[in-house]
C-alpha cells in the first residue's frame, strides 16, 4: 500500500466500522422496542443487523457496552421534555397543564419501549440501573412542578405525591391505554387531582 493511499483506506475502514456499529445499535434498539431486552438475543441482533455474532461481540464485547450505546441512541432520538422550559412558566397550574400535555405526548410515542423496559427491569439488573436516570428525571420533574405551590403541612405532602403520580408513565398507561382517555383528558384529570390534594378539607 502506498503512503498516499494509506490515510484514505484507514478512513474508509473507520467509516465502515462506524456504520456497522450503528447498524448493530439500531437493530438492538428496534428489538428492545418490540420484544424487550430480556427477549433479545445476540443471535437476533446479528440477524437483524445482517452481521455475524462475532461482529456484534467485536463492537460490543459485553452487555454493558451494548446497552450504553442503545440507551444513548434512543435518548438522542427521544429526549425527555426540558424541565427548564417548564420552570419558566410562573403559574403552577398552567405549568402542570403544559408539562403533562408534553409528557403524555411523549409517552404515547414511546409507550412500547417503556413498557418493555419497566417489565424487564424486574429481571435484568442492567436495565434497572439504566432506568435510574429515568427515575431521577421524574423526581426532578415533580420538584419543578411543585415550585410556587402554597400548600403547607400534610396538604403539601399530598400535592407532592399527586405530582409524582401524575408524571409517572404507569399513570398515563392506566388512563390512556386501559381506561381509554385521550391525553388531554388524562392531563386534565391529573390537574384536578393535584388541585384536590392541596385542599385541607377534613374527612
Amino acid at each position: 500500500m502506498s503512503d498516499e493511499k494509506r490515510p484514505y483506506r484507514m478512513k474508509r475502514r473507520a467509516e465502515l466500522q462506524e456504520r456497522t456499529r450503528r447498524r448493530i445499535t439500531e437493530s438492538t434498539v428496534e428489538l428492545h422496542g418490540t420484544m424487550g431486552p430480556a427477549r433479545t438475543s445476540i443471535s437476533a441482533i446479528a440477524e437483524r443487523a445482517g452481521v455475524k455474532r462475532s461482529t456484534v461481540y467485536r463492537h460490543f464485547p459485553d452487555e454493558a457496552s451494548l446497552f450504553a450505546a442503545c440507551s444513548a441512541h434512543w435518548l438522542d432520538a427521544n429526549p425527555p421534555p426540558d424541565l427548564a422550559r417548564w420552570a419558566a412558566i410562573d403559574d403552577p397550574d398552567e405549568r402542570l397543564r403544559s408539562a403533562l400535555e408534553e409528557l403524555y405526548a411523549q409517552y404515547r410515542r414511546t409507550d412500547r419501549m417503556r413498557e418493555n423496559l419497566l417489565r424487564d427491569q424486574e429481571t435484568m439488573p442492567i436495565v434497572q440501573r439504566l432506568m435510574g436516570g429515568y427515575r431521577d428525571y421524574l423526581a426532578a420533574a415533580a420538584d419543578t412542578l411543585m415550585a410556587g405551590r402554597r400548600a403547607r403541612g400534610q396538604a403539601r405532602r399530598r400535592v407532592r405525591a399527586a405530582l409524582g403520580h401524575a408524571v409517572a408513565f404507569a399513570t398515563w398507561r392506566s388512563l390512556a391505554r386501559e381506561q381509554g382517555l385521550d391525553d388531554a383528558e388524562a392531563g386534565a384529570l391529573m390537574c384536578r387531582l393535584v388541585s384536590a390534594a392541596g385542599t385541607n378539607a377534613r374527612k
